[in-house]
């Protein structure tokens, strides 16, 4: 059995779950949020109790299992309290700033990069060096803060780029010829 999906998964006060079919809605205070579950998991709603159970101990159902119990779980965090990942950008003029609502990089490129906040993500700038992307779909804000890092990811010989603020980056030597 899956240590992960046998868990029951408890419901806060403030947050209201909706199960039609296979189709089910977390909404809280920060927000709502949809998701369709796999036709091979049953999950069942017992007053603030969501529990999630398999057909069989095929591989692929116990796969599944804890997967649809995360997912879920996610979900309801996320309506609760907002997910936030934090980036760091190092490099001699490297910065960023918010222009709008869009996040405007200068990354030493020719031009300046410009991202556009999807829908449900909102990006902070503390500091022109600093990075934190919010919203309330942990998978989303995962997704935006790695395609950020994507536009210069960090350099081993000299440490530039964006980062995650956790990362850390390992460090090479360089050439070793010169005497």
């Amino acid at each position: 059995m899956s240590r992960i999906g046998k868990k029951p998964i408890t419901v806060p006060a403030g947050v209201e779950v909706k199960l039609d079919g296979q189709h089910i809605t977390v909404k809280g205070p920060k927000g709502t949020l949809e998701r369709d579950i796999h036709k091979n998991m049953s999950v069942s709603i017992d007053g603030n109790v969501i529990t999630i159970a398999r057909p069989d101990d095929e591989a692929y159902n116990r796969s599944l299992h804890g997967l649809t119990r995360t997912l879920i779980s996610n979900m309801i965090e996320g309506v609760v309290n907002e997910y936030k990942r934090e980036l760091e950008i190092n490099g001699v003029g490297y910065r960023a700033q918010l222009k709008g609502k869009n996040l405007l990089l200068t990354l030493g490129y020719s031009h300046p990069v410009e991202m556009e906040a999807p829908a449900g993500i909102t990006f902070e700038v503390p500091a022109p060096n600093q990075i934190i992307v919010k919203g309330i779909d942990k998978e989303q804000v995962g997704q935006v803060a790695a395609v950020i890092r994507t536009k210069r990811p960090p350099e081993v010989y000299r440490g530039k780029g964006i980062k995650y603020v956790e990362e850390h980056i390992r460090r090479k030597e360089g050439k070793a010829g010169k005497k």
